[in-house]
């Protein structure tokens, strides 16, 4: 006999399977070398690169802007990233669909886009 509505026992698996697809896609790697734009807090604008290492969301991460070298570590949960790079506040970023990371820092004052 079949029947018009999934079962229960269908419907359990069918949300497990996509926690568990859900949970791996939160849990891509964000390590690797990415380019940087932003935005000063004074609206000035700035471009360099960004090197990531992501231990399993413990994040470290080193800039180059211009002559500048900053470094910074931080956490991840899923797809958000706290980096303190000495700063009073932090750099936090989402990590959007594409693969960029999106933050602000200077406590949403300045923006940042790091491209792959």
């Amino acid at each position: 006999m079949t029947h018009p509505f999934p079962t229960r026992r269908e419907v359990l698996g069918s949300l497990l399977a996509a926690a568990v697809f859900a949970g791996a896609a939160a849990a891509q790697s964000i390590s690797g070398s990415y380019r940087a734009e932003g935005r000063n807090p004074d609206g000035s604008t700035y471009s360099g690169t960004v090197q990531i290492n992501d231990n399993g969301g413990v994040v470290e991460m080193n800039w180059q802007v211009g002559a500048q070298a900053y470094a910074g570590t931080g956490t991840r949960n899923g797809d958000v990233v706290w980096v303190d790079w000495g700063d009073t506040y932090p750099v936090v970023y989402v990590r959007m669909p594409s693969g960029e990371l999106h933050g602000t820092w200077s406590n949403g004052r300045a923006l940042e886009r790091l491209i792959p």
